[in-house]
Formats: C-alpha cells, sequence, structure tokens
C-alpha cells in the first residue's frame, strides 16, 4: 500500500465488522488494510493465499482490531456456508461486505467458470451474508468500467467473457437492491478502469501486449491497486449514491446507458 492520505477517519469504524472476500492480495488486501485503519475488525477470505491471508492479518492486528482469515471458495455453497458460520462464531455479524473476488481469465477452468464467480458466487456470498448482516450495513460490490459498460461499449475481445459475467453479477445484485433497502442495508457498485498491478491487468497485457499502456494513454491516468482500494473503502461509509453506483476515474470513452 502506498502512502496516500487514510481515506476513512481513524476511529470511523470502531466496533464495527467487515468482510472482503478475495483479500489476501491486491485491492482486497489493501480495502482491509484502510477498513482496519478506521477501527473495524476484518475477515480476510482467500481461495488459495493462505500465507498472505496470515500475513495481512498479522499487520492489521497491529492496528488493535480483531482480524479473522478464512479460506473459502466462493463457487462452492458448503465453503461459503462454513465460512459465514466461522463469521458468526467470531463476531456475531458483519456491517460491511465487500464482494471483490472475481475472475475468468485464468487457465484450466471450466467453460462457464467466470459466470460461475462472477454472477452465482456473488449472489450466494450475499444471500448467506443476508442473516448476519446488521441493521444500516452496507453492501460494495467491485467492478470495472469494461464490465459495467458492456452494452454500450465493446471491450478487448481477451476480457469479454469476464466483463459480460461480472455484468450479469451487478444486474443480479442490483435486483435485490429493494429487498435489501427494507432491512436498511446499503448497496454500491464501485466501477473503476483498468487498474495497474492487479493480476487482471497482467493476463491481459500477456493476452494483448500494449493493452494497459494503450487505455492508459486513453483515460490519461489509470488509478493503481491502493487508490483505488481507498475508493471501495471509502464507498463503505460514504452516502450512497441515488443510483448505487459510484464511478472511479475517467469514463469519457465509455458510453452510458439509455
Amino acid at each position: 500500500m502506498t502512502d496516500i492520505s487514510p481515506p476513512i477517519a481513524p476511529g470511523t469504524l470502531t466496533g464495527k465488522t467487515a468482510l472482503v472476500t478475495g483479500s489476501s492480495r491486491g485491492i482486497g488486501a489493501d480495502t482491509v488494510r484502510y477498513l482496519a485503519a478506521a477501527g473495524a475488525n476484518v475477515v480476510i477470505n482467500f481461495r488459495n493465499k493462505a500465507p498472505r491471508a496470515e500475513k495481512l492479518a498479522a499487520e492489521v492486528r497491529e492496528l488493535g482490531v480483531e482480524a479473522l482469515v478464512v479460506g473459502a471458495d466462493l463457487t462452492d455453497g458448503d465453503s461459503v456456508a462454513a465460512m459465514f458460520d466461522a463469521v458468526s462464531d467470531a463476531f456475531g455479524g458483519l456491517d460491511i461486505l465487500v464482494l471483490n473476488a472475481s475472475g475468468g481469465m485464468e487457465g484450466g477452468m471450466a467453460a462457464d467458470y467466470a459466470l460461475q464467480l462472477n454472477r452465482d458466487a456473488q449472489v450466494r456470498v450475499l444471500e448467506t451474508a443476508l442473516p448476519l448482516l446488521r441493521g444500516d450495513a452496507r453492501v460494495v460490490f467491485v467492478t470495472s468500467h469494461q464490465a459495467h459498460f458492456i452494452r454500450t461499449t465493446a471491450t478487448m475481445p481477451e476480457y469479454e467473457p469476464v466483463a459480460l459475467s461480472k455484468r450479469a453479477g451487478e444486474d443480479a445484485l442490483r435486483e435485490r437492491i429493494p429487498a435489501l433497502a427494507e432491512r436498511g442495508i446499503g448497496f454500491v457498485v464501485v466501477s473503476g478502469d483498468m487498474i495497474e498491478g492487479t493480476i487482471t491487468a497482467t493476463l491481459l497485457e500477456r493476452a494483448n501486449p500494449g493493452a494497459i499502456a494503450s487505455r492508459r494513454e486513453s483515460a490519461g491516468k489509470l488509478y493503481n491497486v491502493s487508490e483505488f482500494a481507498a475508493e471501495v473503502a471509502q464507498a463503505a461509509v460514504d452516502p450512497v449514491p441515488a443510483d448505487n453506483t459510484r464511478l472511479v476515474g475517467d469514463i469519457s470513452s465509455f458510453a452510458p446507458e439509455a
């Protein structure tokens, strides 16, 4: 995490508990750092990076907060249920749920893996978390402009299956906004451009050399991991936008939906 100003004032989240999916590294890990720095107890979820997750937990405990590390495959319902059982045992409930984990460009996965992870698993995690979400809780879904605007603006062919699946996940979650609102739970989509230093950016660059540099030139600036994570963390505490959407960075290259 670079030395940027903490996005949330220390003490703002004292007594609160936050879970960030896919938080052993990258955007998820820095989001955990920011939430912990604001006083939140944190749940660090990982799929296969246990040592990194444990190292992050040790780091944030130095801030005086509690940290629970839970491995879970979000595409497996039993694994997700076990994760939230552990959260319930440790903290009794949740105040912030950040749906950060995503994928679909990995090799060797099933043909529908992107849809399983980026749509079906996101809904499963939210539904499984619902009994634990306290009044005035906040749910944050992390996505990209390339996915958010996929219906009106084409993206790189290599990324299109991921973009379509993430937009499907966003749509499925948005359908639940009225039911969440009835319970006092806020929901925000945080959409950003390609993020410098992420696994997705690395895989895209490998599949389409020059893609990131081209996008950087077009946008004028691409956020790095810590800068974008700060926006995700802020979305957990800022007022919910009227359209439930927080757009981060330049969107002039993307056509809005009618």
